[in-house]
């Protein structure tokens, strides 16, 4: 049991750098951002978001696409899915979720 924990994001050790932002509730610039500056290392970065704060991912990419016009991003896939949540009364609850990719242009 001990050997499978220090793998327990499998998907990070593959890809090798973490290209993911998780939309939570910090100011909204500090999400635009964290992404700008991974875009500039990488080429693409995916914006992930659940449940109430997928208004703020989708707000994360308008930002970046809108007003850094000329710096030649796009947007790429959007994924939208469910999660299976359980509360902590112990009911189970499906939670929406929303993964958007944003490119640079080459």
């Amino acid at each position: 049991m001990s050997e499978a924990q220090p793998q327990q994001n499998p998907q990070a050790h593959k890809d090798g750098p973490r290209d993911a932002v998780y939309i939570g509730k910090k100011p909204l610039m500090a999400y635009v951002t964290s992404t700008l500056i991974q875009l500039a290392n990488q080429p693409s970065v995916t914006i992930k978001a659940r449940g109430l704060s997928i208004g703020r991912a989708v707000d994360v990419s308008q930002i970046i696409l809108k007003r850094m016009e000329n710096a030649g991003y796009r947007v790429g896939d959007v994924r939208i899915g469910s999660e299976t949540v359980q509360s902590e009364d112990g009911r189970t609850r499906n939670v929406s979720t929303i993964e958007i990719e944003v490119k640079r242009v080459s």
